[in-house]
């Protein structure tokens, strides 16, 4: 399943992603993973939750992330729910250009039953193919 918290920037995504991710582990039956943009909000996620700082990988595409994000998987088959933070600056591209990403990332979702949550920072309107995945 994929969710898309959509906002501007201080209506309390990351805040929300977080305390998301860290009730999570209370119920979750395999692993969960936080990826963000960089890494300051380290201390802010339970030790147990892998945290991984995209800025360290030279992600430079959405194509170079979705590959990322399958190798996350990939190594990992307990892998439950993913978070994403900060996801414009890693993918460094214009979210009106995205629906093929959204609609990748959906599919590999649904094939190995992970929950993708993606925060994205916006001050225009929500893209209409984003609709869908809206939280």
């Amino acid at each position: 399943m994929l969710r898309v918290i959509f906002g501007e920037k201080g209506a309390g995504k990351t805040k929300r992603i977080i305390d998301e991710a860290n009730a999570l582990l209370k119920t979750a039956k395999g692993n969960i993973v936080y990826i963000d943009d960089d890494n300051s909000h380290t201390r802010e996620i339970h030790y147990s939750i892998r945290f991984i700082d995209a800025s360290e990988y030279n992600i430079d595409s959405p194509n170079m992330f979705l590959g990322f994000i399958r190798g996350v998987a990939a190594q990992d088959f307990d892998l439950e729910s993913l978070y994403i933070d900060g996801f414009l600056k890693i993918v460094r591209s214009d979210l009106d250009d995205l629906e093929y990403f959204f609609k990748a990332v959906e599919k590999f979702s649904v094939k190995f039953n992970i929950t993708v949550t993606i925060s994205i920072n916006s001050k225009g309107e929500t893209p209409a193919f984003l609709e869908p995945y809206l939280v």
